[in-house]
Order: structure tokens, then C-alpha cells, then sequence
């Protein structure tokens, strides 16, 4: 590829094929692949490798961990071999633990991914191919309709009323109108009429382009590149940094101070740094960032399930945690099937003459489609041999017209309808059935006498004008005045059958659903009331206007439908709704969505939305039915409960025994542990918790929103450490003074209960009900069982005498088990006064 002029907006599309070395057929499938291997892919942000070698490594970046590395290498060649090799084995084998599931974890979520990944169409191999954006490269040329996100910067080649949305670049309002010029080099960005950006959107009409630059090359990138732009923060990934901060903080007083005291004691310098290290790798819960990892690609994966596919894991918390949901009542509330229930005339009798002016504005419209101008034209065929298009005005947010120029002949007819207010604006006369023209004062009252009782049935209602254009080709938005007119279309799109179970089923979840939509208020009030809500508390776009953001955060909470709104006014609602301290999500699939999507916590859209749309979703679901998205809720909730198990295990039972075995090495003239059985400590207790993800989840643990609560977390990691530090220090007791162990079986008969005590714990936490009452998962009770019986048996074999341990007598071990069973029975009792006391 030659090198390219820098100001492409200069120079034609047709001129610019020879550097980018492209035909007008586009790329061969082959020259596509050299490009995407020089050029790379076209993403802001290359993807986060996830190769086998980069996740092995990664369970091994933790600077304990390093640490550990190091001094057991340094033991491996001053001190003992054998405990050095059976350190560093456990280590990986913990490791390799991590890697397995996370593995797996990443494979599934990158699977779910693929499903949702916006795609384009382009010239390849001399034909149309649908691709992912990622593979766009330098050269190819693209084609552009209504939604779709533009994937390069580049030149436009043919268009047709196309406009297209560069607020996310330029910051202008309105959407810019795209055609074929060349421009002079020094034209400003936003003036560059003939050019394209990677980012923005189309909004209506077509086009063909041809990509000049990809990926951070583009202006788009370059901007991105300059911000460093980040995805905010979600409260969950909050809370997790928040947690692991407090817990380092506590592990490095507690292990230095330790540290200096051995060594204070004259206990042996290595073994004294190799015991304080072990001991930092028990109290941190080095596996959080794993645990996370699978359970919510777990999370995912139930949730894919449900008809719901994640595009960013954090979201899911915030799923889990949402209250207030945003909607529009078109496809979502109702079936979204549009019918055209009749055409009248401005009498409100049937008129085939309105009909057919509302045929031809449909057929010939080359816009983004839409389920009216679908059920106009299937309502009833005409035969328009006679008629051909000649030039077309795409509707637009702000005019919320569309309009059609025919030619009949000699004869050139516009024909225009949309919004009725919006039709009437442009109106200076209107048509009677008996073909009388009128002015359109004399029938504005039948007009509006007609539409309110159109709207009160729940029908949506559009006007429908004309004008005789004499012979005249083209036309602008400035001929869309003076005309006549001719009658109403009036649309039905009835309520889905099961829409009141499922507003009932959301509000049980504690999820409040809020309807933004364009309709007017009687249609919005209708609807409501088909949908079971009573004394519907609606506000208008026009009320929104006159109101202050302060009055609208007093008020919006109360609001159950929003009627009447224009695009730029659901941003403002959704804010609204987060300011009043509410988690919202927003469900939209249109092109005048995506601000809203990126202003809620929670961004959701629909597999068949246009691409910007789903481009700015958090949550894409596979059909729109609310019914999809309370199962996704509910699997969002379970993700989220099952991760804040794994955080209570990680700050009771463990910490607990870390802590007390922290405390207790000050006062014996030996090491409680040795670092080899603590790490095996460490790996055995956390075996159980890998399977966490696929537990069972109460009912009353998904039955209304949380959020996370770091308090709340401290407060449990006080309580339930307290009562097994408690437990901990009778252990010690039992052994020292009642059994008068020694070094070795004092070293077995802790870590025998140090495990099993924390193995089974898990199955208490794990549930606010009594643990009896509630049934864990199949994996998650094997495998707890399974490192009991691991930790039971291996005293007794060879294994346990390499790692240092002694066979017990029998009254060891009864006794042992009388303190686990008085654990289990206190914790149980705390479990209980804790939920009593403190919400989580």
C-alpha cells in the first residue's frame, strides 16, 4: 500500500483507490488478511490476551506470591531441599488450580461474545460479507445504512440522504447530511461533509465508503489514545478494590510484626521469613481475582441461558443490583407488531385516497425500517407502475416527518406523514372526504377531537399531507410548508399477553419499571392501564421542559411514565433516576438510544437492535420480553451472591486460623506450623471454595436488589473471626494442656482442625437459613467432603510424614471433633444474631 495523502478529504474516493491499492469491487478475501495481520485489528483497545501462557502467569503475579519464589529458592540451596521442593509444589499446584478454571471461565465468555459482536458489510471477493468491525482494514469499502456504526474513517463513495450523528466527535447537535465532494485540505474536521469517522452513526439514508484508516489511526483513536479513556467503575469493582486494600493493609502489619518478634526470639531467620510469608498467602485470598473470574463467566453462562449475554462481567453486579428499569413500551410492553388499524379521513371516515398516499410514502422510503412503514405497506398493495420516485426527505428525530416527492406523469406529488402535530405544523389547508379543500383552522378541532379519541383507545395516531410540487425534481426540508392536509393512519400495537404477570414478577424482585416513550400521554395512560397500573402518575416531554433538575429529582421517583419524549430527553430522566440514589438500567434498541444506554448503570439492548445500540449495551438480551429480563436479573443476583460467599469464607474461617496461628507463635518455643503444612492449609480449604460458583442460591438471597457494602463485610470478618479464633485458642488449649501433645502432634492435631473446621464453615455461610435447611451443590459438598477426607486420611500415609505430620491417637481426634462440632454450632448460633443485626 502506497503512502497515503494526509488530507484524504481533499482528494475523490474514486482517486483515493490507487494509494490504498483497492478495486472498485473492493478487497479479495486474501489482501484482507495480509492487511489485518500489518495493520492489526480495528480496536481502540487490542483485546486482552488470554492465551495459556498469559493466564498461567498471571496466577503468579501476586508479590507474595514472587516473594515466596524467592526465599524457598534461597532455602532451596542454605537450607532444607526437600521442604523447599514440597513448598514450591504446592504453590504451583495452587496455581495450576486458578489457571484450569479460569481457563475455562475464559473460553465460555469469549464463546458468549461472539454471539452479540457488531458486524459490517463489505466489498469482499467482488460481493457483499457481513464481518466483525475487528477486521476492518485500510482499503475496504464498506456499506452503510440506517444504525449502523461507521467501522474506519474514509471517504464517502455513493450516498443517498445520508446523515449521520458526530456528537461522540465534534460535539454537534444535529446530525451532519454526507455526500461525494472533494473539499479543500484545510476544510476543519467538523465541515468535512465528504468524510466519515469511525464512532459515529448513521441516522437515516444509505451509503457506500471506502476505509482510509483503522484502529487508533483513525481520529476517533487518536482522541481515545490523548483521554486514556476508561469504562467507569462499577460499584462491585469498587468493593473488591476497596476489600483487597483493607485486607493487604491488615496481612502486612500482621506478618512484619511477626517477622520482627521471631526473630526477636532468636527462632532461626529463614524459617522465621518463610513462616510470616506462608502465613501472608493464607491471610490474603490470593484466589479472589480467579473466584471472580469464574463466577461470573458462571454467571454468564447461567444468564445465556436466560435469553441474556453479557458483553462486560462487571455489569452483572450492578444487574443483580438494579432497582429501576427504563423502557420504551413499543416491543417490550406490547407484542411490537404493528397493525394499521384504519385510514381516515379528517371526518374520521374511511379514505382509500389516504391510504394510498401513505403506500407510496412507505414503499418508496429507503430510510431505516420500521415496523409502521412494514405494516402500511402489508395492510394493502397498490399498483404504482404508474408513479416513480424522484427525490426523498428522511424522517429525522427533530421534524419527525417523512416525506416523499412522486411523479405521476407530468405531475410531481410530495407526500409527507409522521408525528400528527408535527404534519399539522406544516399544513395551511386540509382536504375533506367529499374532496373540498379547506382552511385548516376550520377543521383543527375536529382534528384534535379525533385524535383524543384515538389515543384514549390506545392507538397511536400519524397525519398524513400532500402537495403538488409542478415539475420540480428535488427538493429540501424548506418545501415541507404550505400543504394540505389528508387524513390520519391510526396504529395499534396491542399489550403481549403476559406482560401484567411479568411487571408483577419484577416488582417482586424489587425492580420498579418506568415507560419512556414518544407516544402521547392518552396513548401512554391507555396502555398503563391495559398493563395493570392503577393511578399512573405520567409527566410530558413538554412538562420535562419547563422543569428544573432539581424539581425532577424531587418527582421522578414517583413517576411511573414518561409520554411524550424526545431523544435527547431520556439522558436526562435516567440521571434523574441515579441522582435519587437508585441503581436504573435502560433497555433501548434505536439509534436515538445509545445516550441513554451509556448514562444508565446498566445498559441493555436487544440481538436485533442497530448496531449503535447494541455497540453501547452492558447486556445484550436475545429476545425483547421483559420475561427474559427477569430471569437474567434473577441469574445476576445468584452471580452475585455466590462471589460474596466466597469473600465471607475468605474473611472468617481462614483469617480466623491465620490470625489465631499468628497470635499462638509468639508463645510456643516452636512454630505452630510449618510453612510447608500452612500453604497445604491454604490449598486444601481453598479447594472447596473453587466450586462455589455452581452453588445453590435461596431464594430470599435474589429476591431483592443488593449492592455491595464493604461495612457490612468487616463487620461479618469481625464476628465470625472472633468466634473461630475463639475455637482456634481452645484447640491450642485442649492440645497443650489437656492431651500435652508435642511438637509434631501439636502441628497434626491443629491442622486437622484448622482445615476441617474451615472446609465445613463454608457450608454454613453459605446460607442465611440454618445449614441443615438449605441444600449446597453437588460439587460444592463433594468437594468440601472430599478435603476432609484428604486432610483425615493423609496423617496416616507417607505423604503426611514428608509434610512433617504424625499419626493421632484416638482421643486426639474425638476431641478434635468435639471442637468442630462446637464451631459449627456457634457459628451457626452468630450467623443467626449477625442477619439479625445487620442488613447485607
Amino acid at each position: 500500500m502506497n503512502q497515503l495523502p494526509p488530507a484524504c478529504w481533499s482528494i475523490s474516493a474514486a482517486e483515493m483507490l490507487q494509494p490504498l491499492q483497492t478495486a472498485k469491487e473492493g478487497l479479495t478475501g486474501d489482501e484482507a488478511r495480509q492487511r489485518l495481520a500489518r495493520h492489526g485489528s480495528n480496536l481502540l483497545k487490542p483485546p486482552k490476551r488470554s492465551d495459556v501462557f498469559t493466564l498461567l502467569l498471571a496466577q503468579f503475579k501476586s508479590p507474595l506470591i514472587l516473594i515466596l519464589f524467592i526465599a524457598t529458592g534461597l532455602s532451596f540451596f542454605l537450607h532444607d531441599r526437600a521442604n523447599a521442593f514440597i513448598i514450591l509444589t504446592i504453590v504451583l499446584v495452587s496455581g495450576l488450580l486458578g489457571f484450569w478454571q479460569e481457563r475455562s471461565a475464559t473460553n465460555a465468555v469469549e464463546k458468549l461474545l461472539a454471539i452479540v459482536q457488531t458486524k459490517a458489510v463489505v466489498l469482499r471477493d467482488g460481493g457483499p460479507k457481513e464481518i466483525p468491525v475487528g477486521e476492518i482494514v485500510p482499503g475496504d469499502i464498506v456499506i452503510l445504512t440506517a444504525g449502523d456504526i461507521v467501522p474506519g474513517d474514509g471517504l464517502v463513495q455513493e450516498s443517498k440522504d445520508l446523515f449521520v450523528d458526530e456528537a461522540m466527535l465534534t460535539g454537534e447537535t444535529f446530525p451532519v447530511e454526507k455526500t461525494v465532494a472533494v473539499l479543500p485540505a484545510e476544510t476543519p474536521l467538523g465541515q468535512r461533509t465528504n468524510a466519515l469517522w469511525m464512532g459515529t452513526h448513521v441516522v437515516s439514508g444509505n451509503a457506500k465508503a471506502l476505509v482510509i484508516n483503522t484502529g487508533k489511526k483513525t481520529e476517533f483513536g487518536k482522541v481515545s489514545e490523548r483521554l486514556r479513556l476508561r469504562p467507569q467503575e462499577t460499584d462491585f469493582e469498587r468493593g473488591i478494590r476497596q476489600f483487597g486494600y483493607f485486607l493487604m493493609e491488615v496481612t502486612l502489619v500482621l506478618v512484619v510484626a511477626i517477622f520482627a518478634i521471631n526473630v526477636y526470639l532468636a527462632r532461626p531467620v529463614l524459617d522465621s521469613f518463610l513462616f510470616s510469608l506462608a502465613l501472608a498467602v493464607g491471610l490474603t485470598p490470593q484466589l479472589l481475582p480467579a473466584i471472580i473470574s469464574i463466577n461470573l463467566a458462571h454467571g454468564a453462562k447461567q444468564m445465556a441461558q436466560a435469553k441474556v449475554i453479557v458483553k462486560r462481567l462487571a455489569s452483572i453486579e450492578n444487574f443483580g443490583s438494579m432497582n429501576v428499569i427504563c423502557c420504551d413500551k413499543t416491543g417490550t410492553l406490547t407484542e411490537g407488531i404493528v397493525h394499521l388499524q384504519s385510514a381516515l379521513d379528517v371526518e374520521g371516515a374511511p379514505s382509500d385516497k389516504v391510504l394510498l398516499h401513505a403506500y407510496l410514502n412507505a414503499f418508496y422510503q429507503t430510510g431505516f425500517a420500521n415496523p409502521i412503514d412494514e405494516a402500511i405497506r402489508t395492510h394493502r398493495q397498490f399498483d404504482l407502475s404508474g408513479y416513480r420516485k424522484a427525490d426523498e426527505i428522511p424522517y429525522d428525530f427533530l421534524r419527525k416527518r417523512l416525506s416523499i416527492l412522486v411523479a405521476d406523469d407530468d405531475t410531481h406529488l410530495m407526500v409527507t406523514k409522521g408525528a400528527l402535530a408535527n404534519v399539522l405544523a406544516v399544513c395551511s389547508a386540509a382536504e375533506t372526504g367529499a374532496g373540498t379543500i379547506v382552511d385548516i383552522a376550520a377543521v383543527r378541532d375536529r382534528i384534535q377531537q379525533c385524535f383524543e379519541e384515538f389515543s384514549n383507545k390506545g392507538c397511536r395516531t400519524l397525519g398524513v399531507a400532500y402537495k403538488n410540487m409542478e415539475s420540480r425534481a428535488l427538493m429540501s426540508k424548506d418545501h415541507e410548508a404550505g400543504m394540505t392536509f389528508l387524513g390520519f393512519l391510526v396504529l395499534f400495537d396491542p399489550p403481549k399477553p403476559n406482560i401484567i404477570d411479568t411487571i408483577v414478577r419484577l416488582k417482586n424482585l424489587g425492580v420498579s419499571l418506568k415507560v419512556i416513550t414518544g407516544d402521547n400521554h392518552l396513548v401512554a395512560a391507555n396502555v398503563s392501564k391495559q398493563m395493570g397500573l392503577s393511578n399512573t402518575k405520567i409527566i410530558t416531554g413538554p412538562d420535562l421542559r419547563q422543569m428544573s433538575d432539581e424539581a425532577l429529582l424531587k418527582r421522578v421517583v414517583d413517576v411511573d411514565v414518561f409520554a411524550e419524549i424526545e431523544p435527547n430527553q431520556k439522558e436526562r430522566i435516567i440521571l434523574a433516576f441515579r441522582k435519587a440514589g437508585n441503581v436504573v438500567g435502560y433497555m433501548g434498541d434505536g439509534i436515538n438510544d445509545a445516550s441513554a444506554l451509556h448514562a444508565a448503570d446498566v445498559g441493555i439492548s436487544v440481538e436485533s437492535a442497530v448496531d449503535v445500540a447494541k455497540e453501547a449495551a452492558d447486556i445484550v438480551l436475545l429476545e425483547k420480553d421483559l420475561g427474559v429480563l427477569v430471569q437474567g436479573v434473577r441469574a445476576g443476583r445468584t452471580t452475585f451472591a455466590n462471589t460474596l460467599k466466597y469473600v465471607f469464607m475468605a474473611t472468617s474461617a481462614n483469617f480466623g486460623n491465620m490470625f489465631s496461628m499468628a497470635g499462638i507463635s509468639l508463645f510456643l518455643p516452636f512454630l505452630p506450623l510449618l510453612p510447608k503444612q500452612i500453604l497445604l492449609t491454604n490449598l486444601l480449604t481453598d479447594f472447596p471454595e473453587m466450586t462455589i460458583a455452581t452453588d445453590r442460591v435461596d431464594n430470599e438471597m435474589v429476591d431483592y436488589p443488593r449492592r455491595w457494602d464493604i461495612k457490612a463485610i468487616r463487620k461479618f470478618m469481625i464476628t465470625f473471626g472472633l468466634v473461630s479464633s475463639v475455637f482456634d485458642y481452645l484447640t491450642f488449649g485442649v492440645l497443650l494442656l489437656i492431651l500435652h501433645a508435642t511438637q509434631d502432634q501439636f502441628r497434626t492435631g491443629w491442622f486437622l482442625e484448622s482445615v476441617i473446621s474451615a472446609s465445613l464453615i463454608v457450608l454454613v455461610i453459605r446460607s442465611r437459613k440454618p445449614f441443615f435447611t438449605s441444600r449446597p451443590s453437588k460439587y460444592l459438598l463433594m468437594a468440601t467432603l472430599l478435603a476432609v477426607a484428604v486432610t483425615l486420611i493423609l496423617p496416616f500415609t507417607s505423604l503426611g510424614e514428608i509434610f512433617g505430620f504424625n499419626r493421632l491417637p484416638i482421643s486426639f481426634l474425638l476431641l478434635i471433633g468435639i471442637i468442630v462440632i462446637g464451631y459449627i454450632i456457634a457459628a451457626e448460633m452468630a450467623k443467626t444474631v449477625f442477619y439479625r443485626k445487620v442488613k447485607v
